[in-house]
């Protein structure tokens, strides 16, 4: 297929690890922030491929994967009222709750529905009137102008039944959560290219710099993820550090200023709990106060749900890269697809998913 096979080709990826091989003269430690790029990487068995000294740890790069254990109580309370309609990406249907999901609120005669675009949610909320229509936003910087999107419209045409709760997250500040913790082994970062595309990498500049590591933007085929490797690796071999563009094809340093733009009309940043990492300063997104009517949040006074993660599940030491999928006690056995005891289990994006799908046990 045009545009994806030649970021697939198995002579080009030959050269890739024989670069990475000859530049590698010892042990580093390199962290991928995005889900996608996690799967990519154990699908094709890339990781597996690569010389001893490298080896990768997996990020908290998937956002239905660090939605909180509250954010997904808060979104059941909502979808089991029967004055709501709960709208949502099919992602987070199965991710568990205290006590159950958003797929079991359903079978128990909730009305969530799953829509392909916020904008959906909208147009539902003018069909149903007499309903309120509540969209579950959770994403990093790439969702967040389709969301932002939807209250701007909902605002400028009137729809005062629609809402949104919000659970958006920022990668940097997770980055520097990582980087600061005294537990931290990762030396140089593959950053999410779909995240900059919208954002830009300007304010990764800062944070290489303050913490003397290597940040390579990176895309998400075989190819991408090798040649960021092979950067990364250059880098910290060189005693270099600072941002370098792999994914140039679609990313550049001021990323989407229409997007960013809205982004910044609609939301402020503000503080937000990180499943199994907890809370992290001015990581989050959450809506202005020009735009409160069309928060879910202060619509339905959901601020007093809260909830503990289960002791059991270690997501996590695996979101920050102290722990692979494989060294949680619980993976495979109590914790599997079917019966999951966190988000990164049943998330398309999520770790310990691609491990399990691609039978890596250990």
């Amino acid at each position: 297929m045009k545009y994806v096979d030649e970021y697939r080709d198995e002579a080009a990826a030959t050269r890739l690890l024989e670069g990475i091989r000859a530049r590698a003269t010892q042990p580093w430690t390199l962290m991928e922030i995005c889900g996608g790029q996690t799967h990519t990487l154990v699908k094709f068995g890339i990781d597996r491929m690569l010389p001893e000294e490298i080896e990768l740890v997996h990020g908290p790069g998937c956002p239905v994967c660090v939605t909180p254990l509250e954010m997904i109580d808060r979104a059941i309370a909502l979808a089991r009222r029967s004055d709501v309609i709960f709208t949502s990406f099919g992602d987070m249907l199965r991710v568990p709750g205290s006590e159950i999901d958003l797929l079991g609120v359903k079978a128990q005669g909730g009305d969530v529905r799953i829509v392909y675009s916020p904008l959906d949610a909208v147009t539902l909320a003018k069909k149903h009137p007499e309903k309120e229509v509540v969209f579950f936003a959770v994403g990093f910087e790439t969702t967040a102008p389709a969301n932002a999107m939807a209250v701007w419209t909902a605002k400028r045409e009137g729809i005062e039944n629609f809402s949104m709760l919000v659970s958006h997250v920022l990668v940097p500040p997770a980055m520097e959560a990582i980087l600061a913790d005294p537990q931290n082994r990762v030396q140089g970062f593959l950053a999410a290219g779909h995240v900059c595309a919208v954002m830009g990498y300007e304010e990764y500049e800062p944070l290489a710099e303050k913490h003397r590591t290597p940040m390579v933007v990176t895309g998400f085929e075989p190819l991408d993820l090798l040649q960021g490797i092979l950067m990364t690796v250059e880098m910290l071999e060189e005693g270099r550090y600072g941002v370098e563009n792999q994914y140039a094809r679609a990313v550049t340093r001021d990323g989407n200023a229409p997007a960013r733009n809205l982004v910044a009309e609609v939301f402020e940043v503000s503080d937000r709990k990180w499943r199994g990492i907890g809370a992290i300063p001015c990581s989050g997104f959450g809506l202005r106060d020009d735009y409160a009517p069309w928060d879910a949040m202060r619509k339905f006074h959901m601020e007093g749900i809260s909830a503990d993660e289960p002791e059991e599940c270690h997501a996590g030491e695996v979101l920050r890269g102290l722990m692979k999928p494989p060294d949680c006690p619980a993976f495979g056995t109590l914790c599997t697809p079917e019966n999951p005891l966190g988000a990164p289990m049943v998330s398309s994006e999520g770790a310990c998913a691609a491990y399990f799908q691609y039978g890596r046990t250990g």
